[in-house]
């Protein structure tokens, strides 16, 4: 088997032009999940200021939360686009750090972050 793989240079541009829209999406999503923090309008009982609380968790500031979770998605795509856009050479290089870091947000790969998925 050889050690590495080559890819034709027009499916090279393919795969970076859809990582390219790919990246402009999660870029917009991004912008969404900023805007998740914002907790107005729960009331001021004690227990709706705990649920706003929960719900800023989840919007941000945790390895899990909908804004990191964008921004790792963003991290690996970049990096996959810019090992392709490199001629593919380092690809091979980078897969295993890539693959790795989507397995991780994948909550039923066992990597991740020990949440069950909803069924």
């Amino acid at each position: 088997m050889p050690d590495f793989t080559r890819l034709e240079p027009e499916v090279v541009d393919e795969i970076v032009r859809i990582c390219n829209v790919m990246l402009s999406e999660f870029r917009s999503t991004r912008r969404t999940a900023d805007a998740l923090s914002a907790t107005h309008g729960f009331g001021d009982f004690d227990s709706a200021q705990q649920l706003a609380a929960g719900y800023r968790r989840k919007a941000a500031g945790t390895p899990e939360s909908a804004k990191e979770r964008v921004e790792q998605f963003i991290e690996v795509l970049t990096q996959l686009r810019d090992a392709f856009a490199t001629g593919g050479e380092a690809f091979l290089d980078t897969e295993s750090d890539w693959a790795r870091e989507l397995a991780t947000t994948d909550p039923d790969s066992g990597t991740g972050n020990g949440h069950q998925s909803a069924q």
